[in-house]
């Protein structure tokens, strides 16, 4: 496995270039192939965390600073225009830095939701109302195709399997399909909105499509994943789960919690404006909806006392590693990009060789093997001559690919977290082929939608 990562990775580098952009070829000097051995080389780190017990952030963060430095030593050395370097460098730092405040701000109003025991209440609603097991994979599943979209697929699929372990400890007939149908749901719900997937929120901000365009790609993310849903159910037993609820205490939210989530959704439509009508980065109206659930926060500890609910605190709990490793892998594609290793990636999208619509197809069992960040950071780095319509197919199969295999996206690999020993690669691979199916559906009605009935 670890071979055909490093040869997915491999892949990966020689996939994806503009030929656009005019910079110094450097891929066949000592610079070059020592910038991608050090990217591929961390990037076996990053896949290879639980073995090691390394975080990922902090091979992906060596590999972004280090490649930018060693490229900046090489101008120096060799005489080159080194505020080339300066100049990308700023570049990088900027596209990272929209992405960046983005997911800050989506992960400190999760963490907020939280702390009011949002979340908590929608579990106990859920285990408490008596449903059976299949009932209970249908409720997750749409519970996660929904609320990914706003929450983000990561999010989403963390809490939902909590639930799936409170329900059920030990029956695996339950919980390896429950657990792949909200990883499943979770993805393909993030691939038809800006703010679902890492991947989405990269190509809206990166003017690939504005922000309706990717609402246009919900009939095929519902269908492929309904599909997928169908075929993992009948596995799934129509049996009762024990749940005394008099056991159970039931969760309360804090008050001011219903203002917090209409805030949050106030705080997405921002963005939207910011974006797409004062033609400022997503992250500024993201900003704005972190300063008012900032006001929200005074005025809940000036009535109930500091204790109550305090946004610094949700700050604190957040997954800082996440966006670290966020920034050092984007800033290790804009190294390779700079070095001109991923010059050849528009030849692969000409019609003489795979073409747009193959290539965006095998971009997605790409992001299975290596991650879908990386990959959509090349692609866009790339900018591969492209309309709309196969803007939308990289988007959904980058989002929706990653599915297919238990560590292809961060929702799998955070629902193997949580149920260790049973959500395992071998337990996901065993009903791959109901994905397999699913995916392949997504991209028949993407076809018919887009390309047949020109429906964008």
């Amino acid at each position: 496995m670890k071979k055909y990562l490093l040869l997915s990775l491999l892949f990966t580098s020689f996939l994806f270039g503009n030929s656009n952009v005019e910079t110094i070829d450097l891929t066949m000097t000592w610079i070059g192939f020592l910038v991608l051995i050090v990217f591929v080389v961390g990037y076996y780190f990053i896949a290879a965390e639980d073995k090691y017990e390394i975080d990922k952030s902090i091979p992906a963060l060596f590999v972004g600073i280090v490649s930018f430095l060693l490229i900046a030593v090489y101008y120096y050395m060799n005489d080159l225009n080194i505020h080339n370097v300066h100049n990308e460098a700023e570049s990088v730092i900027l596209e990272i830095a929209e992405i960046f405040f983005f997911l800050f701000v989506a992960m400190t109003y999760i963490e907020s939701l939280i702390h009011m025991n949002v979340f908590d209440s929608l579990k106990y609603n859920l285990i408490s109302k008596g449903y059976s097991y299949k009932k209970l994979f249908w409720l997750t599943g749409f519970l996660a195709f929904f609320i990914s979209p706003i929450a983000d697929n990561l999010t989403t699929a963390l809490i939902l399997s909590t639930v799936l372990i409170t329900i059920e400890k030990n029956k695996k007939e339950f919980l390896v399909p429950g657990a792949i149908n909200i990883v499943v749901a979770a993805n393909a719900g993030g691939a038809w909105s800006p703010f679902g997937d890492i991947t989405t929120l990269m190509a809206w901000t990166s003017g690939k499509g504005h922000f309706v365009d990717f609402l246009y790609l919900f009939p095929a993310s519902i269908i492929g994943y309904l599909i997928t849903a169908f075929l993992l159910s009948r596995i799934v037993p129509n049996e009762m789960p024990h749940f005394d609820v008099e056991k159970e205490e039931k969760p309360k939210m804090k008050a001011g919690a219903q203002i917090t989530i209409f805030l949050g959704i106030f705080t997405i439509a921002c963005a939207v404006v910011s974006h797409q009508v004062l033609d400022f980065p997503a992250m500024w109206g993201m900003m704005f909806g972190l300063v008012l659930l900032k006001i929200h926060s005074y005025k809940l500890n000036k009535k109930f006392g500091k204790d109550h609910f305090d946004v610094f605190e949700s700050m604190a709990k957040i997954e800082n590693n996440t966006l670290m490793f966020f920034f050092g892998i984007l800033a290790a594609v804009g190294a390779l990009y700079f070095i001109g290793w991923l010059h050849l990636a528009s030849m692969v999208y000409e019609p003489q060789y795979l073409g747009p619509t193959y290539s965006n197809i095998a971009v997605g069992f790409l992001s299975a093997l290596v991650d879908n960040v990386p990959v959509m950071s090349a692609i866009l780095k790339a900018n591969p001559d492209m309309d709309l319509s196969h803007w939308m197919l990289v988007t959904l199969t980058a989002g929706i690919g990653g599915s297919l295999i238990s560590f292809g996206s961060a929702a799998g690999v955070g629902v193997m977290g949580k149920l260790k020993g049973v959500y395992t690669f071998g337990a996901h691979f065993k009903y791959a082929w109901t994905i397999l199916i699913g995916y392949f559906v997504s991209i028949a009605v993407w076809y018919l939608q887009f390309e047949m009935l020109g429906f964008k």
